[in-house]
């Protein structure tokens, strides 16, 4: 009995069972490619021969391999771009790379100063569609608008309101016109904030800006110590004038009513003098004494027919007795 012989060439294999292998190969690939995973965070574009079809969700879905092709767009995540710095590594201890992005940063104020401007625009995916197809290259894209819409707004404010007064401000006015051209673009970008980081002056005028500074913090120190001084002295000086005022008022009245008492206590005389003058003028004259007497030392009182009022003084004292 003849052996079976295991060296047989490979041409000896039937065609059917290679075209087998083949098949199941094929399958499986294509069963690979019929699911495809989408995380959380995402959405799934799905193009059928290129042309949008739908979107799909979070989780496990299907497709028609070949035929379909499925990009995945983070819509859930925030993302950032940054502008004249690069975190090189993140954590407890950031660290950050600046110096070689001097051309992003460097910019030129209203008042025709030069500022360095660091700062970081964080924003969401809001049309998965439009992110991909509308724009080519989106993110290069976003990032130009981003570095020309700050340095719009920079150039409408002063080197001051830059650095100090008016930062918040001007990334308010930034991301509100930075959202305006993406919407105008259909970029399918929704801009959350545009935050500057840090914003100094060039490194060679360093030295002159702050004694700038400087000099207008003395002057405002000095301005709000003459206002300070101010608010103390005025109010106490229209307080007096007020006061001298009502005293003025108050007299004025005062010798009004007394004029107007006096006037009318002389026509009540004058009526009770016409009535019986001599009883009036006896009566004036009496009180006319009664005030006059007690302001008088010592009285002596004389007859009519006594030539003189020697005999009556007592010289021997050498003076008037008290």
């Amino acid at each position: 009995m003849a052996k079976p012989r295991s060296d047989l060439p490979m041409d000896r294999i039937p065609m059917r069972n290679v075209l087998r292998i083949v098949a199941v190969l094929i399958g499986v690939v294509l069963l690979f490619l019929t699911f495809f995973q989408i995380e959380p965070e995402e959405v799934g574009v799905v193009l059928r021969f290129g042309k949008y079809v739908r979107t799909a969700s979070p989780g496990l879905n299907l497709r028609v391999p070949i035929v379909e092709r499925v990009y995945k767009v983070p819509i859930q995540r925030q993302l950032k771009d940054e502008f004249g710095f690069r975190t090189v590594r993140a954590g407890v201890r950031t660290q950050y790379a600046r110096g070689s992005f001097l051309e992003e940063s460097l910019m030129l104020t209203g008042d025709l100063n030069t500022v360095v401007v660091e700062w970081i625009v964080q924003y969401k995916v809001k049309d998965p569609v439009q992110y991909l197809f509308k724009v080519r290259s989106v993110r290069d894209t976003f990032r130009d608008l981003s570095e020309a819409v700050m340095r719009e707004v920079v150039g409408d404010h002063s080197v001051n309101e830059v650095l100090t007064v008016r930062r918040q401000e001007i990334e308010d006015q930034a991301k509100l016109a930075l959202q305006d051209l993406c919407d105008q673009y259909e970029m399918g970008i929704d801009v959350q904030v545009a935050v500057m980081q840090d914003v100094n002056p060039p490194d060679p005028v360093k030295p002159s800006f702050n004694e700038v500074n400087q000099a207008i913090q003395e002057k405002e120190t000095l301005i709000n110590e003459a206002w300070s001084e101010y608010n103390q002295e005025i109010p106490r000086a229209e307080g007096e004038a007020k006061r001298t005022i009502e005293a003025a008022e108050g007299y004025a009245i005062q010798r009004v009513n007394n004029a107007n008492g006096d006037a009318a206590r002389f026509v009540a005389l004058y009526d009770e003098y016409r009535k019986a003058p001599e009883v009036t003028r006896r009566r004036l004259y009496l009180e006319t004494m009664s005030k006059v007497l007690p302001r008088v030392g010592r009285k002596l009182v004389v007859d009519e027919s006594q030539t003189g009022v020697l005999p009556l003084l007592n010289l021997q004292t050498g003076g008037e007795k008290p």
